[in-house]
């Protein structure tokens, strides 16, 4: 994880597994009828900025990258398809078919606003619930409760999409049961209308027009269910894995970036470059300093949180690290270790004994390492 990235109040996959499983199937405090509480595993993607190398697949079978049967080519003479099947480690993923077609304003402009827009998502959502619930939103908050939990994911080509958990509640949050008309189809229809619907415009600058950034095409809802492919502990598995994760499988560095940096001699993909550079240029422009893009460009302009959730989705982060160090002064004052600690007390390790070196590992005979 990048050193400056903002992530949740924690960095272990298995505290945000915790988060996200209690929010689906209830236990540390949450109750078990949570279960029961329609909730949906959504996915909201960029739209595209540019032809990119992809791997698809379908039935089992890797498809072709980019297959066209006639051979176009874009204005600067780069053939526009791709007939190559891709591995899952083929560095070419993610690269653009023509890098100087490729929209890097939009690519950035969006990982900077992509906060924002979710932020407009939710209000939209819950303004969508109750239209189509025939309510007002002061009436639909006295009735129903949206709650969620989401995780960002970092694309090849060097674009963010969400990942998240949205389920409805009662008023009050996980105790208590949504009304019976607000229904699993109910809150499908209202996803996909709010993400159609959101929006946001980005300001004007000499050389870069104000433009319109939205949610792309490729928007994916599915239910969660007890059995079947789309369980609770699957969810929470796949949700977990992308709190280790950042912007490294695009190919940018992990750590800000310093005046004294030549972007030339960093060890980075030419996609990510480009990105980077984009990000600095746009950072220099005075209707564009709220974004802070020359501060994030190591993040090809993302600076939200990698994990969040609403208030009353599951358990805290901070009631797990609280529950495991109480739990670890117990144990410690049980075995004699240590005397009961206050919990504003702070344990200090002293002392440090040798305790031996490793030598260097050795090499095989065949001229692999023993």
């Amino acid at each position: 994880m990048p050193p400056n990235a903002r992530r949740a109040p924690t960095s272990t996959a298995p505290d945000t597994y915790q988060v996200i499983r209690t929010g689906l199937s209830g236990g540390k405090g949450i109750p078990e009828t949570v279960a029961s509480h329609p909730s949906v595993f959504t996915t909201l993607t960029a739209p595209s900025f540019g032809p990119v190398h992809v791997r698809r697949e379908m039935d089992g079978r890797v498809l072709r990258c980019r297959p066209r049967r006639r051979g176009e080519f874009c204005r600067h003479g780069i053939r526009l398809s791709c007939p190559g099947i891709h591995a899952r480690d083929d560095p070419l993923l993610g690269e653009p078919l023509c890098p100087d077609c490729y929209d890097y304003t939009g690519a950035v402009l969006f990982n900077a606003c992509a906060p924002e827009l979710w932020r407009r998502f939710i209000i939209a959502l819950r303004r969508t619930l109750a239209r189509l619930a025939g309510l007002t939103n002061k009436a639909l908050a006295a009735q129903v409760r949206v709650s969620f939990a989401k995780v960002t994911e970092y694309q090849r080509r060097g674009v963010i999409h969400f990942h998240a958990i949205i389920r409805l509640d009662g008023p009050t949050g996980p105790a208590t049961t949504p009304p019976a008309w607000a229904s699993l189809a109910l809150l499908t229809a209202a996803i996909d209308q709010a993400t159609r619907a959101v929006h946001l415009q980005t300001p004007a600058a000499p050389g870069v027009p104000a433009r319109t950034l939205a949610w792309g095409r490729q928007a994916d809802t599915r239910p969660i269910t007890t059995t079947g492919k789309l369980t609770d502990a699957r969810v929470a598995a796949y949700v977990a894995k992308y709190t280790t994760k950042a912007a490294e499988c695009t190919g940018t560095v992990d750590r800000r970036l310093t005046p004294a940096d030549q972007l030339d001699a960093l060890p980075l993909r030419d996609h990510a470059r480009r990105l980077i550079a984009e990000c600095l240029r746009l950072g220099k422009l005075t209707e564009l300093a709220h974004l802070r893009l020359a501060a994030w460009a190591h993040m090809l302009g993302f600076r939200g949180h990698f994990a969040s959730k609403s208030r009353a989705y599951s358990i805290t982060f901070g009631s797990l690290r609280a529950d495991r160090a109480a739990h670890q002064r117990k144990q410690a004052t049980a075995a004699g270790l240590q005397p009961e600690l206050d919990l504003d007390s702070t344990l200090v390790l002293a002392e440090w004994h040798f305790a031996g070196r490793q030598s260097a590992p050795s090499r095989s005979l065949t001229g692999g390492e023993a």
